[in-house]
Order: structure tokens, then C-alpha cells, then sequence
């Protein structure tokens, strides 16, 4: 057995990033997770309330993308196969935030908490028309997180093959 982890948890952990990837792939938000998301989105933003107003719209995607990533480096030490569910959650997260980036320039995507985030953002920083590549860049990273989620959780695998252990039940 590996360190107390079972076949059984990894194979659903893998179903559910496979789920995410899947998901992420279709550009659109994880349902019933997405609510989750905009509870953690809001808290940033409410959190950030006397910032100024690019601050504000900072901190409710990095709430979104961090709650979850903190989670998985909390884990981290603690069972891999957690961290590595974390890591596909704030995959998904960095999608969401992606979608939202790239629409920055458009505004048609609904602004639940009164403004375009993105918007501000960029508008701010004058990088608006750099809204695309600021949004792939945001993609890339959430593929990253996934990646590097599944490798945790087929680490143990990998390593007990590779030095011809059997593999746990």
C-alpha cells in the first residue's frame, strides 16, 4: 500500500481530473464547482474592499485560482492524491478566469458583483488589447496545474514500476 493510499481513491481522483480536463476543454464553467468558485471570488473581492479598484478586481480571481492551490500545497505533504484534486480545481478555476480575461475587451459575459474585473484590470494597466494573450497565458497555467495534478497522483504508480513493486489494490 502506498503511504495509506488505495487504488480506488486514485481512480476516482483520476476520474474527476479527467472530468476537469474535460470541462476545461469545453470552455466552460464546472457545474455545482462553479458556485463554489464565485463564493471564493467574493470573498476576495470583499476582502479588498478599501483597495483601489484594480486591486479589487485582482483579488477575486486570485481568491478563485488560490483558495484551491493553497489547499493543494496544504496537502501536499499530507496525501499527494489531495493535492493533486486541488490542483485540477484551481485548473478549472483558471479557465473560468481565462474565459472572464478574454472577454475583457467585450464585456458580455455577466458582472455578478457590479463590474467586468477583467475590465478594470486591463484597463487599467492599458494592456486591454493584449486581453487574448493575457487569457492563454492564464489557460497555459491551469493546463500546467492540471498536469502537474495528474503526475502526483500517478507518481507512486510510476515509481513502484519502475523498481518492479507491485502496484497497491
Amino acid at each position: 500500500m502506498i503511504t495509506g493510499r488505495s487504488r480506488r481513491k486514485d481512480v476516482i481522483i483520476a476520474l474527476v481530473l479527467a472530468f476537469f480536463a474535460f470541462w476545461m476543454m469545453s470552455d466552460r464553467a464546472v457545474p455545482l464547482l462553479s458556485f463554489v468558485d464565485l463564493g471564493y471570488h467574493g470573498v476576495g473581492r470583499a476582502l479588498s474592499f478599501a483597495f483601489p479598484p484594480t486591486i479589487q478586481a485582482a483579488s477575486g480571481s486570485f481568491f478563485q485560482i488560490g483558495v484551491p492551490f493553497a489547499l493543494g500545497l496544504y496537502f501536499f505533504v499530507r496525501d499527494e492524491a489531495a493535492t493533486a484534486l486541488c490542483f485540477g480545481w484551481a485548473a478549472t478555476d483558471a479557465f473560468d478566469v481565462a474565459r472572464h480575461a478574454a472577454d475583457a475587451p467585450y464585456g458580455k459575459l455577466p458582472a455578478v458583483f457590479g463590474m467586468h474585473d477583467w475590465s478594470v484590470l486591463l484597463g487599467n494597466m492599458h494592456v486591454l488589447a493584449r486581453a487574448p494573450e493575457i487569457a492563454n497565458a492564464i489557460r497555459f497555467a491551469g493546463w500546467t496545474m492540471l498536469v502537474v495534478g495528474a503526475v502526483l497522483l500517478a507518481r507512486p504508480y510510476i515509481r513502484r514500476m519502475a523498481t518492479g513493486h507491485e502496484v497497491p489494490a
